[in-house]
């Protein structure tokens, strides 16, 4: 069982908030005005945006970089009007410090075009500042997190250009795959053992490896890279890989530099927050959401940020209890609590991971990888009091049917995290296991076989 972190200190309740800044102005950040609006905040609501252009989505930069070359805008996708919903909008700004008193915020200012620029005083202030992406130092190569990223890469990728991809993650899978198929010749260069491992396990994430082949694309596992320059990547061995454009694709951090020590940091730059989205051992009138957030989940702990649907439906949350403490009134009804959701699309492939898997879990995998019919992972906490120890730990389809004559309760274990691989009617089901209190128990037997309904392996 999972401790529960101590919660935020709320004690000073009932101070009036008049007026919010919101640091961040992108998916988080333009969900944060509009809450504020919804929930029928009629103060001041500033938000400062660190690049120049207005709230887009993120994820279509790396999925869609060669065929949507226009930025996915929220006021068209989700219908926020950032500019309507918020009194001050700031945008090519960047938040350099932060003073946080009883009495409220402030935020020091640059931008590339003015310097430094008038600070901005607020009774609250909503963390939105996302992440930026990592490039280890001495590396040279370019990233892909903006959309001035995208649009600075996307001319370069002609077909026959030499691209070498350092990082076999979410982006360097998405990158890679989208410019094979425009003809780009493609290498991708992973430290680890298999593509996404960090987030899959080693396992899971082998068995994505014969995707690249089939994508054209040439994988280079378990040689990290030494030396990083614009025009090539030497690897550890010795090996030098010529290249037109090096993508450094190695992760994101959170983009919290600018808060230094005001509030509690992770060695990261995370800040951890609880179910309602209040900073543990940090002030009330202060709250933090999307990439900058580690939040607490009842069910499954510490939830890094990064997810698409914690950017979506956290600053609804925040600003509620937000609100509710300003007025000094306690919140009403249940929190939401986002399963951790990733979607990819990836050299020819459809993946949708729910929830978040421990390296103790127990694999069972439902379905056949290298068959045509779509597959999934399913990852199940290990046996505990009042579970049984079965032994299953990767139950397959063929033992399915000696599963059924057993008690499923004797075998049942719960499911911490789904992986659903080219199989969308899988995919609804393997959400709404993931919407109640607790995490879903299930017959992991029945769940590894294919041809029954996931809801058929719920157990209770």
């Amino acid at each position: 069982m999972r401790a529960t972190p101590r919660p935020a200190d709320v004690a000073r309740r009932g101070r009036p908030i008049r007026s919010v800044v919101v640091v961040g102005a992108g998916l988080a950040g333009a969900q944060t005005a509009a809450a504020l609006r919804a929930e029928g905040f009629d103060g001041t609501v500033t938000v400062l945006g660190a690049e120049d252009v207005l709230p887009y989505d993120r994820p279509p930069l790396s999925k869609h970089l060669l065929d949507r070359p226009r930025p996915a805008w929220l006021i068209e996708e989700l219908g926020v009007d950032l500019v309507a919903l918020a009194d001050d909008v700031r945008l090519g700004v960047t938040a350099t410090s932060l003073v946080v008193d009883d009495d409220g915020v402030t935020i020091a200012t640059t931008s590339a075009a003015a310097g430094a620029t008038s600070p901005v005083r607020a009774d609250a202030l909503v963390v939105a500042s996302g992440a930026h992406a990592v490039r280890p130092q001495g590396w040279a190569g370019v990233t892909l997190h903006t959309a001035a990223d995208a649009a600075a890469l996307r001319p370069r990728l002609v077909p026959g250009a030499r691209l070498v991809v350092v990082g076999a993650g979410w982006i360097g899978a998405e990158v890679a795959g989208a410019a094979a198929a425009a003809g780009v010749d493609v290498t991708v260069v992973e430290a680890g053992a298999a593509p996404l491992a960090a987030a899959l396990g080693e396992r899971v994430g082998a068995l994505t490896i014969p995707w690249y082949e089939t994508a054209g694309v040439r994988l280079l596992t378990g040689d990290p890279a030494a030396a990083v320059r614009d025009d090539g990547v030497r690897l550890a061995d010795g090996t030098e890989l010529a290249a037109d454009v090096v993508l450094v694709a190695v992760g994101v951090r959170p983009a919290t530099g600018w808060i230094g020590s005001a509030l509690p940091r992770d060695p990261d730059g995370s800040l951890r927050v609880d179910p309602e989205h209040r900073i543990l051992d940090g002030p009330p009138h202060v709250r933090a959401v999307g990439d900058v957030a580690r939040r607490w989940s009842p069910r499954h702990g510490w939830v890094a940020g990064g997810h698409w649907d914690a950017a979506l439906r956290g600053p609804a949350t925040a600003v509620r209890a937000l609100l509710d403490d300003g007025a000094g009134r306690e919140g009403a009804g249940a929190v939401a609590d986002p399963a951790p959701y990733v979607f990819s699309t990836q050299l020819g492939h459809d993946l949708t991971l729910l929830g978040r898997q421990d390296p103790t879990d127990e694999l069972v995998l439902r379905g056949d990888p290298a068959g045509p019919g779509g597959w999934a992972a399913l990852w199940f906490a290990p046996a505990g009091p009042g579970l049984a120890t079965d032994g299953a730990a990767e139950a397959t389809a063929d033992d399915a049917d000696d599963a059924r004559g057993a008690a499923g309760a004797a075998a049942a274990r719960r499911l911490t995290a789904a992986l659903v691989v080219d199989r969308p009617r899988d995919v609804g089901a393997a959400r709404r296991l993931f919407t109640g209190a607790t995490l879903p128990l299930l017959d992991p037997a029945l769940a590894a076989d294919p041809e029954r309904p996931l809801r058929d392996a719920v157990v209770g």
